[in-house]
């Protein structure tokens, strides 16, 4: 196995049978990805009183013993409550060669039910990071945000991203990159730490731009695809005035202006844009595989979602206004199978979408 980037599948499935990934029931059909592997829920969740590190020389197991609240059986299901932590163990563990290094994201059905969701492991004292060499276990930390849900051993809330070496594009290159296969269409190519993408609050065609979660919804089932009326979860936003009022601790699906795209050679990450921009973050969740909105004849691009909380004040979106960034990386080879390209990639072609557990009309 060589070549300094992102694993594709391919390179990922060898980890698997090298023993430097381990799992505790053989995978799941699609659970590996183009370039990043799902990881599953295993049968028991940790109530904590708080979020927390496990922090160098220190097991997840030693800090749950000081912050344990009740466990939790998954194996008939369970309901992981709005506003509460758990931890729940995975059914995956990690004995990395000391050339590879990890990052975890939550998948993009998560982040649309702002369902919280953070690889942890042993030592690690940053969420979401898994240094190169690791061994041992992985944990997600997950906190429903908006919507309590009803989870099951097996389902996948998060996913990992395999890296050797140093892939990442600066702006020169990523100019570059754009100037040969084009890579935003519907707005200007605004590169800075990444390709900067904005909101769209002026639809082509009518006057929805968004929803806003509705505060006392029921419980989603995670298993349930295209099942529950969004009417009941979620309040349309609609304006013809191009722009939106963010209120304090409410929670959005919104639309970026540009369709993006990912070269077959590439992937992508979102990252948060400048603090200092608003009182709001994309709350992202952010992998891009490689063939997001490609074809055949060249990239036409496909329209990013974005999941927005509002932080202490009311705040002003304006139709146009840079939110995020997308930070692209090498793929350390191609993958066999493209995002959207004969495997079952529910946003490939999106516009604005809630997450594929509600009814389209």
């Amino acid at each position: 196995m060589t070549g300094t980037g992102v694993l594709p599948a391919e390179q990922i499935s060898q980890l698997v049978d090298t023993g430097a990934i381990r799992v505790s029931a053989p995978l799941a059909p699609g659970q590996v990805q183009p370039a990043s592997l799902d990881l599953r829920l295993g049968d028991v969740a940790y109530r904590v009183r708080a979020s927390f590190l496990a922090g160098g020389g220190r097991s997840v197991a030693d800090r749950l013993a000081d912050f344990e609240m009740h466990r939790i059986d998954l194996s008939g299901g369970a309901v992981l409550e709005k506003g509460c932590v758990y931890v729940v163990p995975l059914m995956e563990r990690l004995a990395l060669p000391d050339d590879i290094q990890a990052v975890a994201n939550a998948k993009s059905s998560t982040g649309r039910l702002d369902l919280l969701t953070r690889a942890i492991t042993d030592g690690g004292e940053e969420f979401d990071r898994i240094r190169a060499g690791y061994d041992g276990p992985l944990y997600a930390e997950i906190c429903p945000r908006s919507f309590s849900v009803l989870v099951r051993p097996g389902q996948r809330l998060n996913q990992i991203r395999f890296r050797r070496g140093q892939a990442m594009l600066n702006d020169a290159q990523l100019t570059q990159l754009h100037a040969t296969h084009r890579l935003v269409a519907g707005g200007p190519a605004v590169i800075s730490d990444g390709l900067g993408f904005s909101v769209d609050l002026r639809p082509q065609s009518g006057d929805l731009v968004g929803y806003r979660a509705k505060p006392h919804a029921g419980v989603i089932d995670l298993d349930r695809i295209g099942a529950y009326d969004p009417a009941e979860f979620w309040e349309e936003l609609r304006t013809d005035a191009g722009r939106i009022i963010l209120d304090p601790g409410a929670f959005y699906i919104l639309v970026s202006r540009e369709s993006v795209h990912i070269p077959p050679d590439y992937a992508a990450e979102m990252a948060p844009y400048l603090a200092m921009v608003g009182e709001f973050r994309v709350h992202y969740a952010g992998f891009f595989d490689p063939g997001f909105g490609h074809d055949a004849a060249g990239g036409t691009g496909s329209r990013g979602v974005l999941e927005v909380r509002c932080h202490e004040a009311p705040f002003v979106l304006e139709h146009g206004q840079v939110v995020g960034r997308l930070v692209y990386e090498r793929m350390a080879a191609r993958p066999g199978t493209l995002y959207g390209a004969g495997i079952a990639s529910n946003y490939q072609g999106q516009g604005l979408k809630l997450s594929k557990h509600f009814r389209t009309t």
